[in-house]
């Protein structure tokens, strides 16, 4: 598959047409049908694999405990300042860790939506396809910048969150589509779409949190499992109807050739 490059990514996404609220909204509930099984593989996996990953953080802890230090003072926060730098030290790497972990295996999932969503049925995207070898750079770059960029908007008094939250969120979805771009490449994008489509987005990401969340305790608590997975399609569709796919306008130019 003949991948787009930055100039060309940019022209599709500033030629990209406006799209409606409620058209997208469907689109997302019939998509969610289809693909619910692959949402919560997704969840699951992103769950057990960052469970080590997050452990880690609790190593100064551990290590006040086999040391002999009171449980009650341990609770309370009242440890040496060694074993606080050591866990200031930790959270970032792990914090980056988890972020890795999470994005690739989010990408993957975009690929499988994307065979589900057009019938494809040849079963070559899996959710690991990111976590190889020579993505695991390029993955945790991403993860360092998207932190970075969290980061500095939550110092800069919080508001600036609501901002960089849907660029941010549009990461995976132009990583999985266009894996041979940079990582600059790649956070250049997702900002560029995001600030053609950051009302659309994020009202989009609102409602869906909101539905998913009431159905989901609605179910019993449990049920937030099934329906979390519905917050990442609008990314999905956003991207669809602004960008599109390579191999789906080819297929398209023949059909409307032939008739």
């Amino acid at each position: 598959m003949r991948t787009m490059n930055l100039t060309e990514l940019s022209n599709k996404i500033t030629n990209a047409p406006d799209l409606d609220f409620g058209n997208i909204f469907g689109e997302a509930f019939e998509l969610f049908k289809k693909t619910w099984g692959e949402g919560i593989l997704m969840l699951l996996l992103s769950t057990i694999l960052v469970i080590p990953a997050v452990l880690i953080l609790y190593i100064p802890i551990f290590a006040a405990a086999a040391s002999g230090i009171p449980e009650s003072s341990i609770e309370a926060g009242n440890l040496s300042p060694w074993y606080m730098i050591t866990f200031g030290l930790l959270f970032l790497p792990v914090m980056a860790l988890v972020q890795t972990i999470v994005l690739g295996l989010t990408a993957g999932y975009y690929r499988v939506v994307k065979e589900k969503d057009l019938g494809l049925g040849s079963g070559q995207a899996n959710m690991f396809m990111f976590l190889k070898k020579e993505y695991l750079g390029k993955l945790f770059l991403l993860s360092i910048m998207s932190l970075g960029i969290a980061l500095l908007a939550v110092i800069l008094c919080y508001l600036p969150v609501f901002y960089v939250a849907v660029p941010i969120g549009l990461i995976p979805i132009i990583l999985a589509f266009n894996p041979e771009l940079t990582a600059k490449e790649i956070l250049k994008a997702s900002f560029k779409l995001g600030n053609k489509k950051w009302v659309l987005l994020f009202g989009l990401i609102i409602v869906s949190y909101l539905l998913s969340s009431i159905v989901g305790m609605l179910l019993c608590g449990i049920g937030i499992l099934f329906t979390s997975s519905f917050v990442y399609l609008p990314y999905y569709l956003v991207y669809k109807h602004s960008v599109g796919f390579e191999e789906t306008d080819k297929i398209s130019q023949i059909e409307a050739t032939e008739i």
